[in-house]
């Protein structure tokens, strides 16, 4: 762990709120340099804890930053005062971001979910510069590219899942004429204004997810009735590793 990430079960995940997150893609756009972006959630941190493969993909995005309160509470947990200072969600990031294109006139290119949820994003959003559209399921990545590269997005949303959309990611980056490219899972529908998020009430205290699971049992299930005890299991089990080699190296 340096002072700019936190290791949350041996994955390094950025210090960030909105603003350094908005400020990064910012300096990115004035530089011209290229960053990605992916968020690490428990589902993601789990899978990372058990997968070498992916956790080596997910090192090698620019900026990989928390999603959710599972995050949040273990940094805290693991590292008191010293975890994360803010919690941010994913879904809110990309408001913030909706917010900040609109604002700066950055055009976007989005890839991923289905050209019925694709095609509601001008409408939700009609001061967005879009310059264009891909669905996620049916696509030559040959001719894919060429397009990006002909329209020149400063943004690339790609919302392939994980980790479809990292190893896309991070395997076409140097071939694309973009300078951000952020990796958003479902997130392409807080875009479109058809994801269903949970009351806030519920957001505030860190239920959101049991939304999620709600409206998709079949799908989310598994990533939540058991990879977040798991996850809860790891991180306690980690804590108490560490508290009792502190003590042994303190005697």
């Amino acid at each position: 762990m340096n002072s700019n990430t936190i290791e949350v079960l041996n994955l390094e995940i950025n210090r960030c709120g909105y603003l350094l997150l908005i400020g990064e893609i910012t300096n990115a756009l004035s530089q011209k340099t290229q960053k990605t972006f992916t968020g690490a959630n428990v589902n993601t941190v789990n899978v990372a804890y058990t997968c070498n493969k992916y956790r080596d993909l997910i090192a090698k995005v620019d900026i990989l930053h928390p999603d959710g309160i599972g995050v949040f509470l273990a940094s805290k947990f693991m590292y008191g005062k010293n975890g994360f200072k803010t919690r941010i969600t994913g879904s809110d990031f990309y408001q913030e971001l909706i917010r900040s294109s609109i604002t700066n006139h950055w055009s976007l290119f989005f890839l991923g979910d289905t050209d019925q949820t694709l095609n509601l994003i001008q409408n939700v959003h009609s001061e967005l510069i879009i310059k264009g559209y891909q669905n996620g399921f049916n696509f030559n990545n040959t001719e894919l590219i060429n397009r990006i590269n002909e329209v020149k997005p400063d943004i690339l949303i790609v919302g392939l899942g994980s980790p479809k959309q990292e190893e896309w990611m991070i395997y076409n980056k140097k071939k694309i004429n973009t300078h951000v490219i952020i990796a958003v899972g479902d997130g392409i529908k807080v875009f479109s204004g058809t994801k269903k998020r949970g009351a806030k009430v519920l957001r505030i205290l860190g239920f959101e997810w049991l939304v999620r699971l709600i409206n998709e049992p079949s799908r989310l299930w598994k990533r939540y009735l058991i990879g977040i005890p798991v996850f809860i299991y790891r991180v306690i089990n980690v804590k108490i590793k560490s508290y009792w080699y502190q003590q042994k190296v303190s005697k």
